[in-house]
């Protein structure tokens, strides 16, 4: 079977959409106050590799595996990067508002201020990369948007970097519900780590994976401990958590 690779926009297509982002982007270029990183999207491992280049080049990238191993800078780097390059028009992030035993019902705020807390891991990475006010801009013109999963629902991705985030705690419906968005000229990252599974029943991430991962294009990139990229005690706690404890493990209080 011939891989099915993502449609690529024309020249004249990417063409006109640099031009329309330097027009963007160029207004802002003054007022920026830290250095950006401009430098191209790079791997640090093999396994990073073949993730930034699914992601170039499929439609609907999975990747999986535990906290740490980058998956969240380098979606939303290079998604900056395709931004800025006028390949896509738009940057959308989403996730499913239930995580560690909390809902956006129960915290405080308007929408946009309970969803800021999800939204921070990839405003890190857009500041870092197109510079702050920028992706401040960004946002106030909805080129930049994040919005919890149910607000996908009856909308169309057409020319856009869509990422989400924690898929591990969506339901099979949910996930479903999302990947039917996918249109024209889409690059769709989904990212999780089942081991952090915080809902009952099947995962929507899992069901998704082993329903989707023979079309041609659609790819499932797995990560593991050794891929952990973050520090030298990450790697060693996530080591640590997928092994069994020890019987003798106690603890030890010296009374200070």
């Amino acid at each position: 079977m011939t891989r099915s690779a993502a449609k690529k926009p024309s020249r004249r297509q990417t063409q006109a959409g640099k031009e329309a982002q330097d027009e963007r982007f160029g207004a802002f270029e003054t007022r920026q106050t830290v250095k950006r990183d401009t430098s191209p999207v790079a791997p640090l491992n093999e396994c990073q590799k073949r993730y930034i280049n699914a992601m170039k080049n499929f439609t609907l990238t999975f990747a999986t595996g535990p906290a740490g191993t980058g998956k969240t800078w380098l979606c939303a780097a290079l998604a900056a990067q395709m931004l800025e390059a006028g390949e896509i028009d738009k940057i959308i992030i989403t996730r499913p508002a239930v995580e560690a035993g909390e809902s956006l019902g129960f915290l405080p705020g308007e929408l946009e201020e309970k969803f800021d807390p999800w939204l921070q891991p990839f405003r890190d990475v857009l500041n870092e990369r197109l510079g702050k006010s920028t992706v401040e801009f960004l946002i106030k013109r909805g080129i930049v948007e994040a919005a919890p999963l149910a607000y996908m629902r009856g909308r169309t991705f057409k020319r856009a970097f869509v990422i989400m985030d924690e898929a591990q705690n969506t339901t099979p419906v949910q996930m479903k519900m999302f990947l039917t968005r996918i249109g024209n000229d889409c690059r769709v990252v989904v990212n999780g780590d089942m081991t952090q599974k915080d809902v009952k029943g099947e995962s929507g991430l899992e069901d998704a994976v082993g329903r989707l991962s023979y079309i041609p294009s659609v790819k499932h990139i797995r990560f593991d401990r050794a891929d952990v990229v973050r520090s030298g005690i990450v790697q060693e706690i996530v080591s640590a958590y997928d092994t069994p404890k020890p019987e003798f493990a106690t603890f030890f209080f010296d009374g200070r």
